[in-house]
């Protein structure tokens, strides 16, 4: 289908337009979102879908969690943005102890499985110690959620589009380093790419090297040096999905 060049949060607000369109019940929430969000990724989706389907909250991460928790037993598809990853500890026990626990408290008879949480990761050089932070491994050990991070803009918008649909409550964290660095021809039209399923960029012979998010481009630079100073042949592979991650893949 038709392609469109994208940088990594054109590729998120591109996603969220996508979801918004085809699910009439799906809204976006969080922090400064109405007028596009600081990293721009819901520009312009407010004044296409309604300020009733995206729209602002309190300063309060526990709050934009547990709220999304409510949107999602409801039974619609709720999509929070907690605005920097290293705010999500105030929401942690919303996550832990009552997203991810929903469904098997009440024996499946509720679930919460329409919740996407997203939140921009990892650091950029200069965000000091609150706007740096990488909080994925907190939440890898919590069965009931899923924790996904894309490598590039292609990736993060099939990703995105699996987590909303996905009926499991998930966490989606974006690199934000790449937001603007990253650019590749995206698909214009909504399309999947499957959870917990990692993806073997380079074959190799001799080591395994596994990466997600922003390590993947590091990673692959090793790979290259290893090969050309060492004669060492890697495998590198990009995790995606943190949990439940791809066993399989890695171990074979």
């Amino acid at each position: 289908g038709q392609t469109q060049k994208m940088n990594l949060f054109q590729s998120i607000t591109s996603a969220l337009d996508n979801a918004l369109a085809k699910d009439p019940t799906a809204v976006i929430f969080g922090e400064d979102v109405a007028f596009g969000g600081v990293f721009r990724c819901t520009v312009g989706l407010r004044d296409k879908y309604g300020k009733d389907r995206v729209f602002n909250t309190p300063l309060c991460e526990q709050g934009i969690v547990g709220f999304g928790i409510g949107v999602a037993v409801a039974g619609a598809t709720a999509i929070a943005e907690i605005q920097f990853a290293d705010y999500i500890f105030p929401a942690f026990d919303q996550i832990v102890n009552e997203a991810a626990k929903y469904r098997y408290r009440s024996g499946d008879l509720f679930n919460c499985g329409n919740l996407t949480i997203r939140a921009p990761w990892g650091c950029v050089g200069h965000g000091a110690l609150y706007h740096s932070q990488s909080p994925e491994a907190f939440f890898a050990h919590c069965p009931g959620i899923k924790i996904v991070i894309p490598r590039s803009p292609l990736q993060a918008k099939g990703l995105l589009l699996s987590c909303i649909e996905d009926k499991n409550p998930c966490i989606f964290f974006e690199p934000k380093i790449l937001y603007r660095a990253a650019v590749e021809q995206v698909p214009v039209e909504p399309y999947n790419i499957p959870l917990s399923q990692a993806e073997v960029l380079q074959t190799g012979s001799d080591v395994t090297l596994v990466a997600w998010g922003t390590q993947v481009h590091v990673i692959k630079e090793v790979a290259v040096m290893a090969q050309e100073k060492l004669g060492v042949s890697c495998e590198v592979i990009d995790l995606r999905t943190i949990l439940p991650w791809d066993t399989e893949t890695v171990c074979k």
